[in-house]
Formats: structure tokens, sequence, C-alpha cells
């Protein structure tokens, strides 16, 4: 029998037998190390799966919305805010400049309940448009705009209604000093502030301000125009109180400088607010001036009778034969006062004689008359920065009826802007000299210039326009100490293809100072009717008094200084 002894030894012993080596034990603590290590590499791979899966997520999220439509996923690009340089005219007062407003826009996404919203937002903005309004709302897009160039009161209102899912983006808007003064001049941006009309869409097809908003052009100095805003407000003044006064249907008027081409102002009314444009297209809103085609009637003559003196064939002492109508096939040409008798070139223009400029017209030729007004340019597109410009018309083909009834101002039409230019070219030594927005010497208009007409024709042309305002249809015009010259038309207007008695286009063109002019007055009277009863409607009547009104106020403006000596003359300027 074993004793206790024994018994306790031999579990001991066993355990002794049972216990690992020391190389045993080596082998077990490598295998672990090993196998600890390769779960500490798995768990770094898979961490770094896990962080690239994330940020390609990211990725591929970012680049989905860089190809959506902004409409759709978030505010429109920063090109809608581009500032654009300030229009100022030729002193430096203001015309058009940018000012910072507030656009409200939505998230569909976030939007909770979109009728509950409308109405709220009907409460600030009453002429939202609920059903599209709705739409836009329930879209589910990221990003709407829903009302543009927000007023500081309708922001305030709305950021107070507290509605989720709407918010602010700060644009700029393009506001206008002078308000409708140079509406047509300066024109108007789209709510995106690009330029759409007058010189702002001058600047944008020049291609300005694409350039600074893209900062090629670090330039952001303002655009000087050469339009005078003293002189646009006496302009537009006159031809809005004009139209009014004598019951006319639309009215305009034109400042220009002879010498260099400058349009110091310009205005055709009816126009309109270029701050709230709401009627900028309606039919009856056009710039006459350079967009309307119209016959000039008897300021053509001014036309006439130069070209038949440059011709050679006529001269001042030539005699007409204006004792009887002339008749051509079925046409009959009358003269609204026929003074039955034999007129001379002075005559003819001073009783301004539809017969009397025919038989001009005649003793130059069909293709003579022709090429001379187009020498003139009053048959060419004009060539200005204005983007309004009308383009004349004429008769395929001139015949002798067609060269005599253009000879008094029927049978073409052209813009009251080029005749303008072209009667300038008869008053500052016979060049032709395109008309422009922009400020130019005179050194600078005489590069471009066109020599169109002799210095003797100047000078008679010169003669006869102080004459017909001291004698003839002119007097009207006349202004005191400032030798004013011109022309009266009268054309009657074209109603279902046929001339209408009783509704005339009027025109007066004027210059001034006559024995040097330095500017170009023409104004006109679109359907004017008497003043009052008895008393006529013709050019004189309304255009004349239009374009003495506009001299008398703003002569001093442009320099003109007042001169009474040659007031006692009988004629401002001799001829020889």
């Amino acid at each position: 029998m074993m004793s206790a002894f024994a018994r306790f030894v031999k579990p001991a012993a066993l355990f002794k037998r049972a216990s690992p080596s020391a190389q045993d034990s080596s082998i077990v603590v490598d295998s672990a190390r090993k196998a600890s290590g390769g779960r500490t590499r798995n768990r770094v791979v898979m961490t770094m799966a896990v962080f690239l899966a994330i940020y390609s997520t990211i990725a591929g999220r970012l680049v989905w919305l860089g190809f959506q439509d902004p409409d759709a996923s978030g505010p429109p690009p920063s090109r809608v805010t581009a500032s654009r340089p300030d229009i100022t005219d030729r002193n430096g007062e203001i015309l058009a400049t940018d000012i910072k407003t507030a656009s409200l826009y939505a998230e569909p996404r976030h939007i909770v309940d979109a009728d509950e919203a409308i109405d709220k937002l009907s409460t600030v903005l009453p002429d939202l448009d609920y059903e599209q309004t709705y739409h836009k709302l329930k879209s589910g897009a990221g990003f709407v705009w829903l009302q543009r160039q927000l007023t500081p009161k309708q922001q305030a209102e709305i950021f107070q209604l507290g509605i989720p899912g709407l918010g602010f983006r700060t644009e700029k808007r393009r506001f206008y000093p002078a308000g409708s003064t140079a509406a047509y001049v300066v024109g108007l941006t789209n709510i995106d502030n690009k330029g759409i009309s007058g010189m702002e869409k001058y600047l944008d097809d020049q291609g300005l301000t694409d350039l600074q908003q893209m900062g090629l052009v670090k330039d952001m100095s303002p655009v000087k125009l050469s339009i005078d805003l003293r002189v646009q407000h006496v302009v537009h003044d006159e031809i809005v109180s004009g139209m009014e006064r004598f019951h006319a249907i639309a009215a305009g008027a034109v400042v220009l400088n002879v010498k260099t081409g400058e349009v110091m102002a310009m205005a055709s009314v009816p126009d309109f607010d270029p701050n709230n444009p709401y009627n900028a297209n309606d039919k009856d809103r056009l710039n006459r001036m350079s967009a309307g085609l119209y016959e000039m009637g008897s300021t053509f003559k001014s036309f006439t009778t130069a070209m038949a003196l440059d011709s050679g064939k006529v001269g001042m002492n030539s005699m007409f034969d204006a004792s009887h109508p002339l008749r051509v096939g079925r046409q009959t040409i009358h003269d609204f006062h026929n003074m039955g008798r034999a007129l001379s070139v002075t005559d003819v223009f001073i009783h301004s004689s539809n017969i009397g400029s025919a038989r001009e017209a005649m003793a130059v030729g069909i293709e003579g008359h022709r090429e001379f007004l187009h020498r003139m340019g009053v048959l060419e597109r004009m060539q200005t920065e204005l983007p309004e410009v009308a383009t004349p018309t004429e008769p395929k083909v001139w015949k002798q009826v067609n060269s005599l009834t253009i000879a008094f101002g029927h049978g073409v039409s052209t813009t009251p802007l080029q005749t303008a230019v072209g009667c300038a070219a008869l008053m500052n030594g016979g060049f032709l000299i395109e008309p422009t927005f922009l400020p130019r010497t005179v050194k600078q208009a005489m590069e471009g210039a066109k020599k169109v007409v002799s210095e003797k024709t100047v000078a008679a042309l010169r003669y006869l326009y102080a004459l017909n305002a001291e004698k003839g249809s002119g007097r009207n015009a006349r202004v005191p100490g400032y030798r004013v010259g011109g022309k009266t038309g009268t054309a009657e207007k074209v109603i279902n293809g046929r001339y209408s008695k009783g509704h005339n286009f009027n025109a007066f063109v004027a210059a001034f100072p006559m024995d040097d002019p330095q500017y170009i007055v023409l104004t006109i009277a679109d359907d004017p009717k008497p003043e009052k009863p008895g008393m006529g409607a013709t050019a004189a009547s309304n255009a004349g008094i239009m374009a003495g009104n506009i001299i008398r106020r703003s002569a001093a403006m442009l320099g003109v200084q007042p001169d009474f000596s040659h007031e006692n003359e009988p004629t401002l300027v001799s001829y020889q």
C-alpha cells in the first residue's frame, strides 16, 4: 500500500512530466505572435478600404453634381451677378450703374407644406403665380428661383414669415438714375444683367463686359457717352410737351455736333422707364429717331437743292417754271402754295415748291439723283454704335416719276437721325461724318469723314437755311442771339396704301449759329393735330416750335454764346 508521501509525490512527478520543455514554449509564443500580427494587418487593410470607399463616394457625388442643371441642384453660377461698368454722360453724370438686390430661392426638398408656403408668400408677393410656384416647390429639385430682384421691404417681410426651405441670394441689377430721359440711348439689361438694347447691348456685343467678368480686363472704369444729360433733359422735356401740346401720336428729337458727329442728345416718345420696363415691348415703344423709317417730306429739299447746285448744271439764279402743276404719266405734282410763276433756286427753297424741286431733279437726271442720295448716306444703313438702326428703303428701279417725287421727300424712307447727319454735311464744310454715341474729337471725326459736296454748295445751303428762318417756313424756330436757320418738312402719311390728307409726318431740321454752324437739331411730330381749332398742323406749327424751344434752352449748355450783332441784318449770312 502506497504511503501518504508517495501519494503526494506522484502527482507532482506526473505534473513535471506534463510540462513543456523550453523549446516547446518558444514555439507556442512565436505562433501566437504571428497570429496576432496577421489580424492587425487585416484590420489596417479593412480600415483603409472603408476610408477609400467613403472618399470615392464623396468624389463621385461631387462629379455628379457638377453635371447637374444649376436650377435643379444649387444656386446659379456667379456670372448671374457679374458686375457691369457704369455708363455716364460726357460730364461724368451716371446714366446706368449696378446696385445690390436680393432674390428669393427655394430648396423644394426641404419644403414641408407647399400650399402653406405659397399662401404665406402671397401676402408679400400678391402677383406670385400659384400654379407655377406649386410645381416648382413640388419638383423635388435642389434649387429653384421663386422671385428675382426683391425690394428690401419684400425681403424683410418674407424673412419674417419664417418659411423653412427658402433663402435669399444677393445679386446685382441695373439702376438708371435718369429714368426714361435717355432710355432709348442707354438701353436695358435683362434679369441676368446682360445688355439687350441700346448702349448696354453695344457693350456686350463688343465683348467688354465679358472680358471684365472673366477678369481679363480689370479696368471697371465708367463708359462715357457723348450724351450731355442736361441737354438730354431739355430734349426729352420738349418732345413730351410737344406730343401733348400738338396732339401727336409720337415725337422725337436729336441734337448733333456737326463738326464731330457726336450725338449730344436724342429722345423719342412714347418711351419707358428702364427701372420698370413693363411696357418696353409695346408696339408704340420704338426709338423713332434711329429705328423708325419715314418719308421725310420737304426736309429732303435740302438734298435736292444741294444736288442741283453741286452738279454744276444749276446755279442760284437758274429759273424753273412752277406756274402750273407738273404731270408725269398719271402723276400730277402740285405746290401747297402755288406762286403761279417761274421760281429761282432761292424761291424754290423759301416757298418749298414741289414743282420747282422736281424740275431741279430733272436737271440732274435719275442716275445722278440716286447716286447723290447714296453719297449723302440717307439711303445707306447707318453705321453707329446704337444697335437699333433701320435700313432705308427706296424703289428697286428708279423711274422718272420716282425721282420727281423723291425730290420733295416722297417715295423713299429713311431715319430722322440719318437725315440730320446728311444735313450736317451741308453745314460743316461738306463732310459726311457717321454719328457716334461716344466722345470724339474733330481730328478723330475727320479721319473717317468723306467729302460729299463742295464748299460753294455748303455756302449756298447755309444762306438758304438762314433766309428760310427769316422769311420762310422756319420763322417759328428762330431764337434771338443764336442765328438759327432751317427747313420744314410736312409729308402726308401712307394709310392703307394711299397718301392720306390730314395725317402728316412733320419734321424740322435746324442749324445754328448760321455764320459757322456747330449743331443740328432735328425734331419730328408724328400725326400732329392743330394746337387749337383754326390753327395749322404743318411742320412750321409744331416741329419748328419744338426745335426753337430746344435751342433756346440748351444753346448755352452746348457752349454757344449768344450774339445779337446780326439781329438787324436782312440775312444772317451772305452768299456770293
